[in-house]
Protein backbone atom coordinates (compact mmCIF):
# COMPACT_ATOMS: atom_id res chain seq x y z
CA UNK A 1 0.00 0.00 0.00
CA UNK A 2 3.07 2.45 0.67
CA UNK A 3 4.54 1.85 -2.79
CA UNK A 4 1.16 2.43 -4.25
CA UNK A 5 1.29 6.18 -2.41
CA UNK A 6 4.32 6.42 -3.29
CA UNK A 7 4.06 5.64 -7.39
CA UNK A 8 0.65 8.33 -7.17
CA UNK A 9 2.88 10.98 -5.44
CA UNK A 10 5.04 10.53 -8.16
CA UNK A 11 3.23 10.42 -10.87
CA UNK A 12 1.45 13.61 -9.59
CA UNK A 13 4.33 15.56 -9.38
CA UNK A 14 5.55 14.47 -12.68
CA UNK A 15 2.42 16.04 -13.87
CA UNK A 16 2.55 19.28 -12.32
CA UNK A 17 5.99 19.67 -13.59
CA UNK A 18 5.56 19.23 -17.23
CA UNK A 19 2.42 21.21 -16.82
CA UNK A 20 4.61 24.41 -15.55
CA UNK A 21 7.41 23.75 -18.30
CA UNK A 22 3.85 23.95 -20.74
CA UNK A 23 2.86 26.63 -19.41
CA UNK A 24 6.10 28.90 -19.35
CA UNK A 25 6.89 27.95 -23.07
CA UNK A 26 3.44 29.09 -23.84
CA UNK A 27 4.20 32.56 -22.12
CA UNK A 28 7.58 32.67 -23.88
CA UNK A 29 5.65 32.12 -27.39
CA UNK A 30 2.82 34.53 -26.32
CA UNK A 31 0.81 35.28 -29.63
CA UNK A 32 1.31 39.38 -29.30
CA UNK A 33 4.97 40.11 -30.12
CA UNK A 34 6.48 43.44 -29.52
CA UNK A 35 8.64 44.94 -32.72
CA UNK A 36 9.77 48.45 -31.47
CA UNK A 37 6.28 50.21 -31.27
CA UNK A 38 4.31 47.67 -32.90
CA UNK A 39 2.39 44.90 -31.42
CA UNK A 40 1.71 42.43 -34.22
CA UNK A 41 -0.39 39.44 -34.15
CA UNK A 42 0.76 35.75 -35.02
CA UNK A 43 4.02 38.01 -36.88
CA UNK A 44 5.58 34.77 -37.37
CA UNK A 45 3.01 33.03 -39.26
CA UNK A 46 5.19 34.43 -42.73
CA UNK A 47 4.37 31.51 -44.66
CA UNK A 48 0.36 32.66 -44.59
CA UNK A 49 1.99 35.60 -46.57
CA UNK A 50 3.64 32.66 -49.04
CA UNK A 51 2.10 33.51 -52.87
CA UNK A 52 2.80 30.08 -53.38
CA UNK A 53 1.91 28.15 -50.98
CA UNK A 54 -0.90 25.83 -51.31
CA UNK A 55 -4.23 26.58 -50.10
CA UNK A 56 -4.41 24.25 -46.88
CA UNK A 57 -1.39 26.23 -45.67
CA UNK A 58 -2.95 29.90 -46.66
CA UNK A 59 -5.76 28.88 -45.09
CA UNK A 60 -4.45 27.47 -41.64
CA UNK A 61 -5.38 30.23 -39.82
CA UNK A 62 -8.50 32.16 -38.78
CA UNK A 63 -7.27 34.63 -36.80
CA UNK A 64 -7.44 38.04 -37.90
CA UNK A 65 -4.51 40.38 -38.35
CA UNK A 66 -4.00 43.13 -36.39
CA UNK A 67 -1.20 46.06 -35.76
CA UNK A 68 -1.00 48.48 -33.56
CA UNK A 69 1.85 51.26 -34.30
CA UNK A 70 2.35 54.52 -32.18
CA UNK A 71 3.66 57.61 -34.16
CA UNK A 72 7.42 58.38 -33.21
CA UNK A 73 8.05 61.49 -30.58
CA UNK A 74 10.89 62.34 -32.54
CA UNK A 75 10.36 65.29 -34.79
CA UNK A 76 11.01 64.26 -38.92
CA UNK A 77 12.02 60.63 -36.97
CA UNK A 78 14.09 58.93 -40.47
CA UNK A 79 13.53 55.71 -39.15
CA UNK A 80 9.62 56.51 -40.37
CA UNK A 81 11.09 56.02 -43.89
CA UNK A 82 11.87 52.42 -43.36
CA UNK A 83 8.18 51.55 -42.50
CA UNK A 84 7.50 50.85 -45.99
CA UNK A 85 10.30 49.01 -46.90
CA UNK A 86 9.04 45.25 -46.12
CA UNK A 87 6.52 45.86 -48.77
CA UNK A 88 6.07 42.50 -50.83
CA UNK A 89 5.40 43.97 -54.36
CA UNK A 90 4.48 41.14 -56.05
CA UNK A 91 2.09 40.09 -53.97
CA UNK A 92 0.66 43.56 -53.80
CA UNK A 93 0.77 43.29 -57.50
CA UNK A 94 -1.29 39.46 -57.74
CA UNK A 95 -4.02 41.05 -55.02
CA UNK A 96 -4.17 44.06 -57.61
CA UNK A 97 -4.51 41.95 -60.90
CA UNK A 98 -6.43 39.33 -59.02
CA UNK A 99 -9.05 42.38 -57.53
CA UNK A 100 -9.19 44.19 -60.98
CA UNK A 101 -10.32 41.22 -63.03
CA UNK A 102 -13.81 41.40 -61.12
CA UNK A 103 -14.21 44.21 -62.22
CA UNK A 104 -16.95 44.15 -65.43
CA UNK A 105 -15.52 43.95 -68.60
CA UNK A 106 -11.86 43.60 -67.30
CA UNK A 107 -10.84 40.73 -68.46
CA UNK A 108 -6.69 40.57 -68.62
CA UNK A 109 -4.74 42.53 -66.45
CA UNK A 110 -0.92 43.29 -65.66
CA UNK A 111 0.72 45.24 -62.76
CA UNK A 112 3.95 46.42 -61.94
CA UNK A 113 4.25 48.42 -58.37
CA UNK A 114 7.22 50.08 -57.97
CA UNK A 115 8.22 51.34 -55.33
CA UNK A 116 6.46 54.86 -55.38
CA UNK A 117 4.24 53.82 -58.56
CA UNK A 118 1.63 51.31 -59.52
CA UNK A 119 1.18 50.92 -63.34
CA UNK A 120 -1.68 48.64 -64.30
CA UNK A 121 -2.81 47.28 -68.07
CA UNK A 122 -5.93 45.64 -69.07
CA UNK A 123 -7.80 43.74 -71.56
CA UNK A 124 -11.11 45.42 -71.84
CA UNK A 125 -14.49 45.34 -73.77
CA UNK A 126 -15.72 48.22 -71.99
CA UNK A 127 -18.41 50.56 -73.48
CA UNK A 128 -17.41 53.31 -70.76
CA UNK A 129 -13.26 53.24 -70.39
CA UNK A 130 -12.92 56.21 -68.35
CA UNK A 131 -15.57 54.84 -65.77
CA UNK A 132 -13.46 51.26 -66.13
CA UNK A 133 -10.01 52.86 -65.57
CA UNK A 134 -11.80 54.97 -62.64
CA UNK A 135 -12.63 51.27 -61.22
CA UNK A 136 -9.42 49.85 -61.93
CA UNK A 137 -7.41 52.82 -60.38
CA UNK A 138 -9.58 53.04 -57.12
CA UNK A 139 -9.10 49.13 -56.79
CA UNK A 140 -5.25 49.90 -56.78
CA UNK A 141 -5.67 53.06 -54.45
CA UNK A 142 -7.45 51.05 -52.10
CA UNK A 143 -4.99 48.75 -51.50
CA UNK A 144 -1.42 50.18 -51.71
CA UNK A 145 -0.50 53.40 -49.05
CA UNK A 146 -1.58 56.40 -50.23
CA UNK A 147 2.01 57.88 -51.21
CA UNK A 148 1.50 55.98 -54.30
CA UNK A 149 0.86 57.03 -57.69
CA UNK A 150 -1.58 54.92 -59.34
CA UNK A 151 -1.45 54.77 -63.44
CA UNK A 152 -3.32 52.42 -66.00
CA UNK A 153 -4.37 51.57 -69.41
CA UNK A 154 -6.39 49.75 -71.53
CA UNK A 155 -4.18 49.95 -74.38
CA UNK A 156 -2.93 46.41 -75.57
CA UNK A 157 0.75 47.33 -76.04
CA UNK A 158 0.69 48.64 -72.30
CA UNK A 159 0.66 45.10 -71.32
CA UNK A 160 3.71 43.90 -72.82
CA UNK A 161 5.13 47.50 -72.27
CA UNK A 162 4.21 46.24 -67.69
CA UNK A 163 5.83 42.65 -68.91
CA UNK A 164 9.27 43.96 -70.00
CA UNK A 165 9.52 46.21 -67.01
CA UNK A 166 8.99 43.31 -64.24
CA UNK A 167 11.97 41.85 -66.12
CA UNK A 168 14.04 45.00 -65.11
CA UNK A 169 16.18 45.38 -61.83
CA UNK A 170 15.08 48.35 -60.05
CA UNK A 171 18.79 48.95 -59.59
CA UNK A 172 19.28 48.88 -63.51
CA UNK A 173 20.59 52.79 -64.53
CA UNK A 174 18.10 52.73 -67.07
CA UNK A 175 15.02 51.32 -64.84
CA UNK A 176 13.81 54.93 -63.41
CA UNK A 177 13.50 56.43 -67.38
CA UNK A 178 11.88 53.50 -68.72
CA UNK A 179 9.37 53.50 -66.03
CA UNK A 180 8.53 57.01 -66.74
CA UNK A 181 8.54 56.40 -70.52
CA UNK A 182 6.06 53.45 -69.92
CA UNK A 183 4.06 55.51 -67.62
CA UNK A 184 3.73 58.57 -70.20
CA UNK A 185 2.49 56.40 -72.84
CA UNK A 186 0.02 54.87 -70.31
CA UNK A 187 -1.33 58.18 -69.38
CA UNK A 188 -2.89 58.65 -73.10
CA UNK A 189 -5.98 56.17 -72.11
CA UNK A 190 -8.09 57.53 -69.58
CA UNK A 191 -7.08 57.60 -66.67
CA UNK A 192 -10.59 57.91 -64.65
CA UNK A 193 -11.60 60.90 -62.61
CA UNK A 194 -9.26 63.11 -59.93
CA UNK A 195 -8.98 61.66 -57.25
CA UNK A 196 -10.09 65.20 -54.83
CA UNK A 197 -9.42 68.65 -55.63
CA UNK A 198 -5.55 68.49 -54.36
CA UNK A 199 -4.62 64.89 -56.59
CA UNK A 200 -5.15 64.52 -59.79
CA UNK A 201 -6.26 61.23 -61.67
CA UNK A 202 -3.21 59.48 -60.79
CA UNK A 203 -3.06 60.94 -57.34
CA UNK A 204 0.00 63.22 -57.97
CA UNK A 205 -0.21 66.42 -55.76
CA UNK A 206 1.63 69.87 -56.62
CA UNK A 207 4.46 69.17 -53.88
CA UNK A 208 5.02 65.71 -55.64
CA UNK A 209 5.26 67.27 -58.85
CA UNK A 210 8.29 69.52 -57.55
CA UNK A 211 9.79 65.84 -55.93
CA UNK A 212 9.17 64.22 -58.73
CA UNK A 213 9.34 66.57 -61.67
CA UNK A 214 8.87 63.48 -64.45
CA UNK A 215 5.55 62.73 -63.13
Amino acid sequence: MKSLKKLILIIGLTAITALSACSKDMANRDVYEESGKSVNVNNKRTELYNEGASRSVRNVSNDYGYVRHQKSPVLNDQNVNNQYTALNREQLASIISRYSTSIPNVHDVATLVTDQEVLIAYRTDTKDRNLTADQVKKTAMSIVPRYYHVYVSDNPQSIRDVEALSHMASTNKNARSSVNSVIAQMKKSPQGARMNAIEDENGVTPDDRMNRPNQ
